[in-house]
């Protein structure tokens, strides 16, 4: 799976297979991942690499996933509450268990029913900022 970090501007390329990946190159996702605010790194949850990887498969999208969010610090989680009310106050996000992302082959309202039909995890769709949220909470949407 190719990564491209929107906001950093770096890229990252895992080899991922179902059998899932290396602890090395986890180790190295959970670097990409980071908050870039704070550079704060923090494990993230490897069922987000299984939902992922369910996607890819299930849509055929052989895209690079663009990362809008990965891990935030409770800090960083609390400055963009402050600005902005579509941030949960206990956001997955500062668990390492949410990425808000895009793939450059699919549209995200695509990307989104195909998120939805594996029924893993919460969904979210935010049609004007052009991301999906995907989670490994409990399966809802939004």
């Amino acid at each position: 799976m190719s990564f491209y970090h929107t906001h950093t501007g770096e890229r990252f390329r895992l080899e991922y297979s179902c059998n899932g990946c290396s602890p090395s190159d986890l180790n190295q996702l959970n670097n990409f991942l980071r908050d870039f605010r704070t550079g704060e790194v923090f494990p993230i949850d490897p069922v987000l690499l299984e939902i992922l990887y369910g996607i890819r498969q299930k849509s055929g999208s052989k895209g690079v996933i663009e990362i809008i969010s990965g891990y935030r610090s409770p800090k960083t989680n609390d400055k963009l509450r402050s600005k902005s009310g579509g941030v949960a106050k206990r956001s997955l996000h500062m668990k390492g268990q949410a990425l808000d992302i895009r793939l450059t082959d699919l549209k995200t309202n695509d990307l989104r029913d195909v998120a939805i039909s594996m029924r893993q995890g919460g969904v979210g769709y935010y049609a004007k900022s052009n991301f999906v949220h995907i989670d490994t909470g409990r399966f809802r949407t939004w």
